[in-house]
Order: structure tokens, then C-alpha cells, then sequence
């Protein structure tokens, strides 16, 4: 059966990988990208340079579709936005602002455009604006996340919009997927189920934080910032929360938390590092690579449809 979002991307399966910044480097973009899904590179914070870079290296590891994602709270989002179109990126995803003053530049360079989005009025918003997809994510998503459920958010969507709808948050098997389906997706976007495979470049501890996850153990900071953030709970949150809860200000808290996601990806630092994780992590329980992940999610959905993808 033909897929309207893998006939446009030029992908195998309808199975996006997050733009987790610090964790989808070019490492895991390619990997996702080898095995049938799309592979996303995650810009975060990072200057241009180093997002050209991520992208050169991916097209060595990969002659396959990959996407690039744009957090447009970013002081470099103007400047990323334009080497995009440089580079000949064939997708570009995004979050944290909208990326209207850039998407008639994208389509003009033939970029396929998918904001990511939390809400029906954005959704609508954003194809107006001519964006080709969305993705809906959840929020039992990992990192900054909306208020509505996955469950409800994309029905809701697909309902509003004519454009394909991507689900995410809180899928991370093939049930999840199929029932992202059942809901009028017309593909998945997954981020945590990821974090534990072999070829994403992130501490031992934090692959081990994942697979020892139980279903209680994300916790939600910064709602009294309107920046909400999802993560697996440690001393870090507690403390935040702690703060939070006796009416710290942003500036306080920007503070406790200032190089805490790099604190878990690149030292692995237990107390102190935010690992940025979704309510799925209580599912993830081994350690393999990008290929099984992927195989095993879609074969499962698959018999659950009963339909191949």
C-alpha cells in the first residue's frame, strides 16, 4: 500500500527520527536514514558551522533522505535557516517559534517543510503559511513539550488540516505505531526509543537511564517558566521543582540548569545532567542498533494493520 509521506520523502518506512539536540547528531541521522526511516539531525543551540558539518558528515555515512531540524528560539536560526538551502537539505523539521519568514525560501529550494506543533490552531496556522506536513507531538514526549495527549492531540489535527500529520509523543513500539495509524497519522516521529541504540553517540549512563526507566520515572519542569521540559528524574529535577514550588525566578532556574542536557550527554552525570526522555521509556528495555529498533517497531505494526509498509 502506497504512503503519501514516504512517496514524498523517498523514504522506506513512514517512521521519522526526533531533532534531539545534543543526542541526533549525523551519527544517528544516517543510521535512521540506512535503515528505511528518516534520519534528523538535531541543530539545537549549535552555531552554522557546526550544523554544516553535521550535514556533510551524514551525506559520507548515507546517500539516503535525511532532515535537519531547527530550534528557532536559536540565535543562529536566521543564518542556519539560509545554509539549509546551501547544502541542499531535502528536509528541514521544526520547533520552539515558527518558521514562517523562512518557508517560502525552503519550498523555493525544493525543501520540504514539517513544523513540529502542539496545537490544532498552530497546525492550521502552519499550512497556511504552506508548510507540506506537521508533526503532532504529544505530550508525553521527551524535552520541551504542549499540554494536549498525543491521543488527542492527532485526531484533532488530522481532522483541521488536508496536509499529512505525523504523530509524536509516547510511541516507541509497534502498537504505539498502529494506533498512531488508527488516529488518521500518515506517519510516526520517535525520539526516546533511539537514545539506547548503538550508533547514537551519547554517555553510557544515559543509554543505561533509559532501559532502567520505569513508567513513573519522567518528570515535567519549568510549567511555572510556560517552557515546559520532560525528563527522567533525578536530583537535578527534584531540585528544580523544589525551586520552582517556592516561586524561583527563570533567571534562577536558567541558572540550575545551564549546560545540564550536555552535563548527561556527554559526561553522563547522573545527578546533575537533564536526560531529556519521554513517558515510553518505561518500554525500552535493550540496547541495539538504529536497523533492529526500526525493523521491530514496523514489523509489529505491520501485523497489526495488516498491512506491510
Amino acid at each position: 500500500m502506497g504512503n503519501i509521506v514516504t512517496e514524498k520523502l523517498g523514504i522506506k518506512y513512514p517512521l521519522f527520527q526526533g531533532g534531539m539536540a545534543w543526542v541526533a547528531d549525523y551519527h544517528l541521522a544516517a543510521a535512521v536514514s540506512n535503515a528505511g526511516g528518516l534520519g534528523i539531525i538535531g541543530a539545537g543551540g549549535a552555531d552554522p558551522e557546526f550544523v554544516r558539518n553535521q550535514i556533510r558528515k551524514c551525506k559520507e555515512l548515507t546517500d539516503k533522505p535525511f532532515g535537519v531540524n531547527v530550534m528557532l528560539m536559536s540565535p543562529h536560526a536566521p543564518k542556519i535557516a539560509e545554509l539549509l538551502v546551501e547544502e541542499g537539505v531535502k528536509v528541514v523539521t521544526t520547533g520552539a517559534g515558527s518558521p514562517e519568514k523562512y518557508i517560502e525560501m525552503w519550498k523555493a529550494a525544493g525543501i520540504t517543510v514539517i513544523p513540529v506543533i502542539a496545537s490544532v490552531a498552530y497546525a492550521k496556522r502552519m499550512e497556511k503559511c504552506g508548510a507540506d506536513m506537521v508533526v503532532a507531538e504529544g505530550t508525553e514526549s521527551g524535552g520541551h513539550i504542549g499540554e494536549a495527549t498525543t491521543m488527542t492531540l492527532v485526531p484533532q489535527v488530522v481532522d483541521a488540516v488536508n496536509i499529512p500529520v505525523i504523530a509524536a509523543g509516547g510511541i516507541g513500539d509497534g502498537r504505539g505505531m498502529a494506533a498512531a495509524f488508527m488516529l488518521g497519522a500518515s506517519a510516526v516521529q520517535c525520539g526516546t526509543m533511539f537514545i539506547s541504540c548503538d550508533e547514537t553517540n551519547v554517555h553510557q549512563n544515559y543509554k543505561d537511564i533509559i532501559i532502567k526507566a520505569k513508567d513513573i520515572d519522567t518528570k515535567v519542569t519549568g510549567r511555572s517558566t510556560g517552557h515546559p521540559v520532560r525528563g527522567i528524574r533525578n536530583q537535578l529535577t527534584r531540585k528544580y521543582l523544589q525551586m520552582e514550588e517556592e516561586g524561583a525566578t527563570l533567571d534562577e532556574l536558567e541558572q540550575l540548569s545551564l549546560g545540564s542536557l550536555r552535563k548527561a550527554v556527554v559526561d553522563g552525570d547522573k545527578d546533575d545532567g537533564s536526560f531529556m526522555a519521554g513517558q515510553i521509556s518505561g518500554l525500552i528495555k535493550d540496547q541495539v542498533s538504529v536497523k533492529t529498533r526500526i525493523e521491530t517497531v514496523v514489523e509489529e505494526a505491520s501485523k497489526l494493520l495488516g498491512r506491510d509498509f
